[in-house]
């Protein structure tokens, strides 16, 4: 239903910054909501951040809010995840996501990129 394409990921260090891409190719959904979500090894994925595809609405887990910022571009249809303030326990293989309504319930989701993997050295 609908495409999702992953990148931007990479080593980073402690404190440091990276911002994520999420390009929707096609969607036979209309307005799909888009989040991230994140999954660190041996861990369960938990969710991270979504936007509405106008772009307005937004909601962040607790975990993230004021570090993270999820973006959507205007005249593309790509939305961004900017990860500030980076710490070892960030570490995770970061996926997004499509849904049909706006929501941060993973079982939501229909359609799921490959992911991207963030190592963060201490």
């Amino acid at each position: 239903q609908v495409q999702l394409e992953e990148s931007g990921g990479g080593l980073v260090q402690a404190g440091g910054s990276l911002r994520l891409s999420c390009t929707v190719a096609r969607s036979t959904l209309n307005r799909p909501a888009v989040a991230w979500f994140r999954q660190a090894l041996g861990r369960e994925r938990e969710f991270v951040a979504v936007i509405s595809w106008s772009g307005i609405t937004t909601t962040y887990d607790d975990s993230v809010r004021g570090c993270f910022i999820i973006s959507k571009g205007i005249n593309d249809n790509t939305v961004y995840l900017q990860l500030n303030e980076l710490k070892p326990d960030d570490t995770a293989t970061y996926s997004c996501a499509a849904a049909p309504s706006f929501t941060r319930q993973m079982r939501e989701y229909v359609s799921w990129g490959q992911g991207t993997q963030v190592p963060v050295s201490s």
